[in-house]
C-alpha cells in the first residue's frame, strides 16, 4: 500500500532534512578539532549532551507504549541493547572520531558509507546469503573511488601518507562495527521498536564513552574552549538526537528502501559544506572518486534493497 500523499510529503521533507542535519556532523567535528579539542573531548561532549534526550523518549515511550514497547523487557535485554550500544555507538564513534583527526572530512564520510558493502560480505560469511555480481561491482567500484580519494588527499594536503593511512583504516573500522551492529540489531529493532532500542543503545554507549573517558583523562572540563562546547552542542543536537528521529519518523511515513535513498546524497552534502565552509580541497579527481564510491554503494543498496537488508530502521541514529 502507497503512503497517503500527506504522510509521503512530510515522510520526504523528514529524510530530506534529517539527511542534510546528519551531514553536518563531520563538519562540526572539524571545526572543534580547529579550536583545539581532541576526539575523546568531543566524543565525551556529544554523548552527555545528546543523552538527556534519548533519557526523556524513554520517558515518553514509557508513558505511551507501542505494540513493540508492550513486550515483556528483561534484564537481558537491556544488557544487549547496551552491548549493541558498545559495538555500533560507542566503538564506530569512536573510531571514526579519531580517524578524523588525520584525514578530510570527505574522505571520512565517504570511508563511511561503504558500510552497505561490508554489510553485504559479513551476510554472506555469517548468515550464508549470495554474493552475487552486482555486489563484487559495487566492491570493486567503492574501494576504486577511495583509492582514488586517499592519492588525492595525500597530494592536495599537507598530511603524510602514514597520517591518511592511519585515519582511513580508523574510520573503516568504524564502518566495520557498525556494519556488525546492523546485523546483529535486527531481532531486538523488529521485538522493541526503533525509538526504544535507539535510545536504550545510546544511553548505553554514553555510560561506555565516561569511564573511556575517566580512565584516560581528569574531569577538568573547564580547559575546553567555549566554541568547542558551542560546537558539540550543535552536533549533538542538530547532527545526533534531531536527525536520528526525523530518519525514524520518515522510515514510519514512507518506508526504509525510500529513506534509504534520499540518505544516500548525505556524502555529497558532507563534501559541498566541508568545501565551502573548511576549505577543503575539491578537484576533478576527486569527483571521480566521489562519483565511483556512490554508484558503488547505489549497487548494492538496490541489491540488498530487493532481498530486504537487515536493520534498516535502526542503522542512521548516530551517523
Amino acid at each position: 500500500m502507497s503512503p497517503e500523499p500527506n504522510n509521503w510529503t512530510v515522510g520526504i521533507l523528514l529524510a530530506i532534512l534529517g539527511t542534510f542535519l546528519f551531514a553536518l556532523k563531520s563538519i562540526f567535528i572539524k571545526l572543534a578539532y580547529q579550536e583545539g579539542a581532541t576526539a575523546d573531548e568531543v566524543l565525551l561532549l556529544r554523548m552527555l549532551l545528546a543523552a538527556p534526550f534519548y533519557l526523556g523518549m524513554l520517558m515518553y515511550l514509557h508513558k505511551k507504549p507501542s505494540k513493540n514497547q508492550r513486550a515483556q523487557v528483561r534484564s537481558n535485554h537491556v544488557a544487549k541493547m547496551m552491548a549493541l550500544g558498545f559495538i555500533g555507538y560507542y566503538l564506530a564513534s569512536y573510531l571514526d572520531l579519531a580517524g578524523l583527526v588525520y584525514i578530510t572530512a570527505q574522505l571520512e564520510r565517504l570511508t563511511l558509507f561503504t558500510y552497505p558493502t561490508m554489510i553485504a560480505i559479513l551476510a554472506w560469511i555469517f548468515l550464508g546469503e549470495a554474493i552475487t555480481r552486482a555486489v563484487i561491482a559495487s566492491l570493486l567500484l567503492c574501494y576504486l573511488g577511495l583509492w582514488i580519494m586517499y592519492g588525492q588527499e595525500i597530494i592536495h594536503t599537507d598530511l603524510s601518507g602514514s597520517e591518511v593511512s592511519k585515519g582511513v583504516l580508523l574510520v573503516l573500522g568504524s564502518a566495520l562495527s557498525y556494519s556488525i551492529y546492523v546485523i546483529l540489531a535486527k531481532p531486538m529493532i523488529q521485538k522493541f521498536g526503533s525509538r526504544f532500542f535507539t535510545s536504550i543503545a545510546m544511553l548505553g554507549s554514553t555510560l561506555f564513552v565516561i569511564i573511556h573517558f575517566s580512565l584516560l583523562h581528569s574531569w577538568d572540563l573547564s580547559q575546553i574552549q567555549p566554541k568547542v562546547w558551542l560546537y558539540c552542542i550543535l552536533l549533538a543536537s542538530f547532527s545526533t538526537v534531531i536527525p536520528s528521529f526525523m530518519i525514524t519518523e520518515a522510515i514510519a511515513r514512507i518506508g526504509a528502501a525510500r529513506t534509504s535513498i534520499l540518505g544516500s546524497v548525505g556524502p555529497v552534502l558532507t563534501i559541498v559544506l566541508a568545501v565551502f565552509i573548511i576549505d577543503e580541497p575539491f578537484t576533478f579527481q576527486h569527483a571521480i572518486g566521489v562519483s565511483l564510491v556512490m554508484i558503488g554503494v547505489g549497487l548494492v543498496s538496490i541489491q540488498k534493497g530487493r532481498a530486504g537488508s537487515p536493520g534498516r530502521q535502526g542503522k542512521m541514529a548516530a551517523r
